[in-house]
């Protein structure tokens, strides 16, 4: 039933769309028109059935004309036929060794660029053809007639072709046009049109005369590069387009080592059947998705109806203009340049590869251009790797060496050279704000400072984002980063990591620490938040106890946490305590919270001290735990400490209650009370259930609103 409701109808839709898509491929590299509507007929029966995305659709590759175009200038259509075949057994082994998720691990620069290459070949060639010309197999060369073709156009062809790009890019935005495919309705309309004007059509010769395939000619070498060329290349275009159809459809994911055996297959089906190389398409595959597809039926069976279509209605495919089909081609080939992906590229200095890549395809070849992507990559990152900045400063209190990045054996050089150029005899600090150190780095610096110290000098080598330094100096270099314990530890945890000539005094020296570590980093921060004001997102009423560090369990930084701190967490009732009771008003009438939070802990000393009795009369500790005694009331007859601090933690909920702001503003419902507890030996938050006083795991209950 589901097959019938909804995969018959999407397989129509999607037939539609593969119709002129296949033609239009094949036109624009030069095979026979009837190959890739074999093309079409193979990759949606095969790969359809055997491949591991239930909903790409395979046809005729549109990232592959300009490479077939080169294989028929070079082999002829019949040896291309058998390349194509060869290609598929490549394919297969791609699958059967894995490597799916390996062909999706180049950078997203190669990738891209190698699509946009592929269109900017496949444009500048079809307007050839939408101008009344012919396209050659060589971009160069088209690229050079190109300004000929413009001052010699035959207008019927560019009415016609025109007409098709016109349609094509205006038919998507039509109020009910996803109806009819926009490839399909630029077809009909260039066709219609066609009809006024003498211009070429398509020609499709009998199945028995097509070509099968043949064994190429030539060397070795050539022959396997174009077989290998085939194979990556419709393999790249299938998994990219694969993962991509994944994201529009909540079904299975696709297996995708399973898509390139299926793809394999129908390649060499395909070209024993003397078809043209097949890949999943983005075109076809989100076409079937948006039509409603919910099993891999669909493809298989807009496979059939094209094969219907050329065996009983093929003389209608001849009425179609050449230049309709350059049209579709054109605007299809500019989609795969993505202007879009220039900004984010740019971001993060991968535009040189990127350009690198269009060129080297546009000029040299697919693969060439490929391989310059990839080698232009690989030296980017081996800069990388290798540029270490090193920053030298002379200071009141010695001099001060700032090293960023990766130090490894490539860049230690100029960090020598420059450690070298201190005047002996100084206080030197060597700060390392590095990711990875090698061996050859460590020893390198090392022996600096041995050097250096020897001959009177004084050295501290400090480390900021991981200990790679001090754990090689302790022969335990690790092969995995630590965590940096000054963000999360005791500051003598860190002294005893650290590399320094005597020892240091914890409180100074840690507003020293966050001056020279921290505060470069946040100072752009906290100058805004001092510019624009406070606008916290929370009001945190939590225990003085030094263990619990709200920060650190919230996740928060500068700007988002409006912290009170107390013995207990407590929230005396209203007019009880005058200074929470201004905290609370501040933080609600002023800043406009929207949570308060309520935050106990574990191992509370005050609740021990509560449940215990063990406060001394008359002290203003004794008097200040006089307003937890409605928490003891709620545990009463039990000595669980534990009990008692979530107990704790509801009944500061309703002393919160008590305050009018407090409580006209929860009726608004622009206020919301949370209650929390933090576990010390697990290091894990719960909330607290406030009619219960029970303890609910975060991923078990949202925080309410």
């Amino acid at each position: 039933m589901s097959i019938l409701r909804y995969d018959v109808p999407a397989s129509f839709v999607v037939f539609l769309v593969s119709v002129p898509l296949s033609l239009g491929v094949a036109a624009a590299s030069g095979a026979p028109l009837i190959s890739g509507l074999i093309a079409a007929v193979v990759g949606g029966v095969v790969a359809g059935a055997l491949g591991g995305s239930p909903f790409q659709v395979t046809g005729a590759g549109t990232g592959l004309p300009i490479v077939v175009a080169g294989l028929i200038d070079q082999f002829g259509w019949p040896a291309t036929a058998a390349i194509t075949a060869a290609a598929g057994v490549v394919q297969i082994l791609f699958g059967m060794t894995r490597l799916g998720r390996l062909a999706l691990s180049l950078s997203p620069a190669i990738v891209h660029g190698m699509l946009a290459g592929i269109g900017l070949s496949i444009v500048i060639g079809q307007l050839h053809v939408l101008l009344g010309g012919t396209a050659d197999g060589d971009v160069l060369v088209n690229i050079g007639l190109l300004p000929r073709q413009l001052a010699n156009p035959v207008w019927g062809a560019v009415l016609v072709g025109g007409l098709a790009v016109v349609t094509m890019l205006l038919w998507p935005k039509v109020p009910k046009g996803n109806i009819i495919p926009a490839p399909l309705m630029a077809v009909a309309t260039a066709t219609a049109a066609a009809a006024l004007v003498t211009v070429p059509t398509v020609h499709l010769p009998a199945f028995q005369g097509l070509a099968l395939p043949q064994m190429p000619s030539g060397g070795a070498l050539p022959i396997a590069l174009a077989v290998f060329t085939v194979a990556l290349v419709a393999s790249m275009e299938s998994l990219l387009a694969a993962v991509a159809v994944d994201r529009m459809h909540n079904g299975p994911r696709t297996d995708l080592n399973r898509e390139l055996i299926g793809q394999g297959a129908a390649n060499i089906v395909s070209g024993t059947l003397g078809g043209f190389p097949v890949s999943g398409g983005i075109t076809r595959s989100s076409t079937n998705v948006a039509a409603g597809a919910k099993t891999r039926a669909s493809v298989i069976l807009q496979g059939l109806w094209v094969a219907l279509f050329v065996l009983l209605l093929s003389h209608v495919l001849e009425l179609i203009p050449l230049a309709a089909l350059a049209g579709v081609l054109v605007v299809v080939g500019a989609r795969l340049i993505r202007i879009g992906h220039l900004k984010n590229l740019k971001l993060h200095g991968e535009l040189v590869v990127y350009l690198v890549t269009i060129g080297g395809v546009v000029t040299l070849g697919l693969l060439e251009g490929v391989a310059l992507g990839l080698a232009t990559a690989m030296t980017r990152a081996l800069y990388r790797l290798a540029h270490t900045s090193v920053e030298v400063e002379q200071r009141p209190e010695g001099w001060r060496v700032d090293v960023r990045g990766s130090l490894v054996f490539l860049g230690v050089g100029r960090l020598v050279r420059e450690l070298r150029e201190i005047p002996l005899g100084e206080r030197v600090t060597l700060l390392l704000h590095i990711d990875f150190m090698d061996h050859a780095a460590f020893e390198a610096i090392d022996d600096w400072r041995i050097g250096y110290e020897d001959r009177g000098g004084q050295v501290t080598v400090d480390e900021v984002h991981d200990t790679f330094y001090s754990r090689a100096r302790k022969g335990e270099p690790g092969h995995r980063k630590t965590i940096p314990t000054r963000w999360v530890g005791r500051w003598t945890d860190w002294e005893r990591t650290s590399v320094v000539p005597e020892p240091r005094e914890p409180v100074l020296d840690g507003a020293l620490e966050f001056e020279r570590m921290s505060a470069p980093l946040v100072r752009p921060f906290l100058k805004e938040l001092a510019d624009k004001g406070q606008a916290p997102e929370q009001l945190f009423i939590t225990c003085a106890d030094s263990r619990v560090l709200p920060n650190l369990i919230t996740s928060t930084g500068p700007g988002d946490q409006f912290c009170v701190r107390n013995i207990g967490n407590l929230v005396p009732v209203h007019y009880e305590s005058e200074s929470v009771g201004a905290a609370i008003e501040f933080a609600v009438d002023v800043l406009a919270i929207p949570t308060v939070v309520v935050c106990g802990h574990s191992h509370c000393g005050a609740m021990k001290a509560l449940l215990s009795g063990s406060t001394e009369p008359g002290s203003r500790l004794h008097s200040w735990l006089r307003n937890a005694r409605s928490s003891l009331s709620r545990v009463d007859g039990t000595n669980d400490v534990e009990r008692l601090a979530v107990a704790n933690v509801v009944q500061q909920l309703d002393n919160l209650r008590t305050y009018p702001s407090v409580k006209k503003a929860e009726q608004a419902g622009r206020l919301n009370l949370v209650g929390m507890y933090f576990d010390l030996a697990e290091a894990r938050v719960y909330l607290v259930d406030p009619n219960t006083c029970e303890l609910k795991r975060l991923e078990e209950d949202a925080v309410p609103t």
